[in-house]
């Protein structure tokens, strides 16, 4: 589990046994089956292309969104699951078999988690009961990081983004318990109507731990007026892109210039940094903000302040009153919900981020083969060599300049799959005992994990996801896109049965073009080639590259979503940049397929428009409106919708594929289009 801190130089930002069956093979092609053609593609080709299906499933009521990465969830679910029974039956006593094993026992076993409540809480709730000073109170605080409830601050270990050799410490800002800044002081009515629900939830998560339901009223308001005082000192979502601003290093000893009334060597030391004398701090403020949080508050509203973080951190972990306070809060007010995911999901989802990697071996045996990833790894060199064309021919990039994102290009290292060495948790205790402790012991080993990097090289060959998971990543700091198997999985196929028109819009543009883009997006390209934040532009040629995000910065900046709120165009402009370069480069690699060039139709389509149709299905989602709201306020990702019926427009093929004219809503004026890559 990778700790989450805001400092924007940070890089990047889940099964199976041997007999479970493989997917069966179908005929039902795909992307015509949920095609809704009652829609123009040239007016709204995200609901074109995927409507159809979507008119046929609507979300689950224990799920919040319901999409392709859903089915593949799904998938993935049904083999985790087994792969967990099946060890449960061993009940080995050593090795990977016996934590899994007891892991899944302790988390299904809902009798003993009812009957134990709170209490194997009960010693930590009295070591923050027995504060009474602000050394007893960070003492605290670290010990609360160091097993996985992030009070107060964000912190954690990275490469240092100015010497991408180097593990560097990092501390910003955290502490909250609502999404992000602006739900504290955005006066909208949805946003105004999550404020007011939080200090209820508060109250309830306290009255639960046994404090008096009147008291526990008022102690949740004081908790979120320090909250507020700390949300105040945070920057805004768009603002940690930038990395420089973001990163100030610092020697530990000068920490008190910022935080006088805050010990931060004993503190650090308490979290387990022993082996640095300098830190990152992303945002200075912040701990400025903090230091007048700590010296002016009242001691029992920072120790109310620090059960409520003990007891939330770990609730869905908890007896069924625990859980459903923050169902109530985060799963429905907050995201829509209507019904609780099952048990077994979750417990699944705490296991994947206590030893996902564990399991990935399992599954890669099984459903990642030799030739599946051949073809992914084939891929992504014709995706660089397409990039590679396309940065020769830029007419609005000097030479020098140009050289220099080339060899950056060259350099980036793809990992396919899964990793060639896989991590170690044979020093994780699990057992069959209550199933809160065994969480919080993975997260104080995933602590000392990260610790332990402090003062060693790099490990490159890491890898930052399992190789189940339906997700990918470029990694700034070491210059690579890593595209986990899971991520290449279309549910009910096997990889074979795939073709390429539908692969290469899937797959080469929304993935691994994707990724590689992000090397060369807003924040990506301030890091050069050895992953070090270190300019490399001329200030012409960055001048350009600004005046012509700008404009997709302005496309999405219209885009009104939900209610009154809008795309955040410049928190959302590396995703989409990526979004755009991906189908861009995607495409071209896609061209050099005899697939492309034979133009031979699939179901009355021809390759090009099924490309399109690919890359489409890769963002097929419903989401509730909630959760929407909450998105469009917490990520720097757009909406699904838009990340299709946004970059497309400024895709000339596009408009070859679907005949789009002057008039259609999916046609944009060249001079509005963006033309970077």
């Amino acid at each position: 589990m990778l700790k989450k801190i805001c400092l924007a130089a940070a890089a990047a930002l889940i099964l199976s046994a041997c007999n479970h069956p493989q997917p069966k093979a179908t005929t039902e092609d795909v992307l015509t089956s949920h095609l809704d053609t009652t829609v123009q593609p040239n007016q709204d080709f995200f609901h074109f292309a995927n409507g159809g299906w979507m008119k046929k499933n609507p979300i689950p009521n224990d799920e919040t969104r319901w999409g392709i990465g859903s089915l593949v969830q799904e998938e993935l679910y049904s083999r985790l699951r087994h792969i967990n029974d099946e060890a449960v039956k061993k009940a080995a006593k050593t090795g990977v078999d016996q934590q899994i094993g007891d892991f899944w026992f302790s988390g299904m076993d809902t009798t003993s988690i009812q009957q134990k409540g709170i209490e194997p809480l009960r010693d930590e709730l009295s070591a923050i009961n027995a504060l009474k000073t602000s050394k007893d109170v960070m003492n605290e605080a670290a010990k609360m990081h160091a097993y996985g409830a992030n009070v107060f601050f964000g912190e954690g270990v990275q490469q240092d983004a100015k010497n991408s050799d180097v593990m560097a410490y990092g501390l910003g800002q955290g502490g909250i318990g609502l999404p992000e800044r602006d739900y504290y002081f955005n006066t909208d009515p949805r946003t105004t109507a999550i404020r007011n629900a939080y200090p209820k939830y508060i109250a309830t998560i306290l009255t639960l731990t046994g404090i008096d339901s009147n008291e526990a009223a008022k102690k949740a308001k004081d908790i979120v007026a320090l909250e507020t005082r700390l949300a105040k000192a945070s920057r805004k979502l768009e603002d940690l892109r930038d990395p420089y601003a973001n990163y100030n290093k610092m020697a530990i000893s000068d920490l008190k210039k910022l935080s006088p009334g805050i010990d931060w060597p004993a503190t650090l030391k308490q979290i387990g940094v022993t082996q640095v004398d300098s830190v990152i701090v992303g945002q200075p403020e912040f701990l400025k903000g903090l230091d007048q949080v700590l010296a002016t508050e009242k001691i029992q509203t920072i120790k109310d302040y620090l059960t409520l973080n003990l007891v939330r951190t770990f609730a869905s972990d908890l007896s069924k009153s625990f859980e459903q306070a923050n169902f109530d809060f985060y799963g429905k007010i907050l995201r829509g919900a209507k019904e609780e995911r099952p048990r077994w999901k979750r417990v699944l989802d705490a296991e994947e981020g206590t030893m996902g990697e564990a399991l990935g071996q399992l599954f890669v045996r099984e459903y990642f083969n030799e030739t599946a990833k051949k073809r992914y790894t084939t891929m992504v060199e014709g995706i660089r060599t397409a990039f590679k064309a396309r940065i020769t021919k830029l007419d609005w990039m000097s030479d020098s300049t140009k050289q220099k994102a080339l060899h950056k290009l060259s350099t980036v290292r793809p990992k396919v799959g899964y990793p060639d060495k896989w991590k170690d948790f044979s020093a994780l205790k699990i057992d069959r005992g209550p199933f809160v402790l065994n969480v919080m012991r993975g997260n104080v080993w995933w602590n000392q994990y990260y610790l332990n990097k402090l003062g060693k090289p790099v490990d490159r060959d890491e890898w930052d996801m399992t190789p189940q998971t339906y997700n990918a990543y470029y990694n700034p700091s070491n210059n690579e896109i890593v595209l986990p198997a899971g991520q290449f999985t279309v549910p009910g196929k096997r990889d074979e049965e795939l073709d390429d028109a539908l692969v290469y819009g899937y797959t080469a543009a929304s993935t691994i073009g994707h990724e590689i883009t992000h090397g060369f997006d807003d924040e990506g390209r301030q890091f050069d080639e050895k992953g070090n934040l270190k300019n490399w532009w001329s200030k012409d040629d960055a001048t350009q590259f600004n005046k012509r995000a700008q404009l997709l910065i302005n496309q999405f900046n219209s885009m009104v979503v939900v209610d009154t709120l809008h795309i955040n165009g410049k928190a959302s402009l590396g995703e989409n940049l990526a979004d755009l370069g991906g189908i861009l480069i995607g495409l071209d690699a896609f061209k050099q397929t005899e697939t492309y060039k034979k133009g031979e139709k699939i179901n009355g389509y021809t390759p090009l428009q099924r490309f399109f149709q690919g890359y489409a299905l890769g963002w097929m989602l419903e989401i509730r409106q909630e959760q929407l709201a909450a998105q469009l306020m917490s990520d720097v990702h757009a909406p699904a919708q838009y990340r299709v019926n946004g970059p497309f427009p400024n895709v000339p093929e596009f408009y070859e594929a679907y005949n789009v004219k002057p008039g259609d809503k999916m046609y944009l004026a060249d001079s509005l289009r963006v033309h970077l890559w």
